[in-house]
């Protein structure tokens, strides 16, 4: 729509009549973009498309632990690590079979039947990491963004050697937590990681041995080491990795 003018010739913005006259009778952008694949067709190659339209939800919120049945999650043991996905979508959950992509509640016919990638969501993500182990350890959190598998071929995520090109986030990320002297700590990060990208670790920790944790919790009920992330948009996984000190 180009601009209307008012009679001494200046711009006006349109109307509330001018604005609904081009949603029924106006033309979309083009060119278009192509046709996405139908969700139960499971071949290949398969297109996602454009998303235009309007999602469900603006949050997706979660507490990880090792079970339902308790309030903390146990650190890797060291040399080890594990991951949690994020904006997991139809063909690509990692093998978790989990897909966060927000429901579309309308959208254009030809455009795509999820939001995938979650444009806009926010993430919120928190970790109460517990030690068990009899020795001090050095935990790293950080977010990465693998290479796309719905199924894992290998034990493992996989990442390029040389990464990408294709920027698959962009934005900012939200860290709070405990510093090694009870005081709590925020930090914001701005990240761009490409295809295949192994991120940097946004916070390290020392946490204390298994002893120490066992006598605060009995202590305060539960006093863990926690860890509050936030992040918006885009495909990716959490990395936490544990190492002796």
């Amino acid at each position: 729509m180009f601009a209307r003018t008012n009679v001494d010739g200046s711009e006006r913005a349109p109307n509330l009549a001018e604005w609904q006259n081009l949603l029924d009778n106006g033309e979309l952008s083009t060119p278009r973009d192509k046709v996405p694949t139908p969700l139960e067709e499971t071949g290949k190659p398969r297109i996602y498309g454009r998303v235009a339209g309007v999602a469900s939800g603006s949050q997706w919120r979660s507490l990880l632990v090792d079970n339902p049945k308790v309030n903390y999650l146990t650190i890797p043991q060291p040399g080890q690590a594990f991951s949690y996905p994020l904006s997991t979508l139809h063909g690509g959950t990692f093998g978790t079979g989990q897909i966060q992509s927000a429901s579309m509640l309308v959208r254009y016919p030809d455009t795509a039947y999820r939001a995938h990638g979650n444009y806009g969501i926010q993430y919120s993500l928190r970790l109460p990491l517990y030690n068990t182990t009899q020795k001090q350890q050095t935990v790293t959190v950080s977010v990465q963004t693998p290479i796309k598998e719905d199924q894992l071929n290998k034990s493992g995520l996989r990442f390029f050697t040389t990464p990408a090109r294709q920027v698959f986030f962009r934005g900012t990320v939200r860290v709070r937590y405990q510093d090694d002297q009870g005081k709590p700590k925020t930090e914001f990060v701005h990240l761009v990681q490409t295809r295949g990208e192994q991120g940097k670790p946004l916070v390290s920790l020392n946490m204390k041995s298994r002893s120490k944790a066992l006598r605060a919790m009995r202590r305060n009920k539960a006093k863990f080491c926690g860890l509050c992330i936030e992040r918006i948009r885009d495909s990716s996984s959490w990395k936490v990795t544990s190492n002796v000190q």
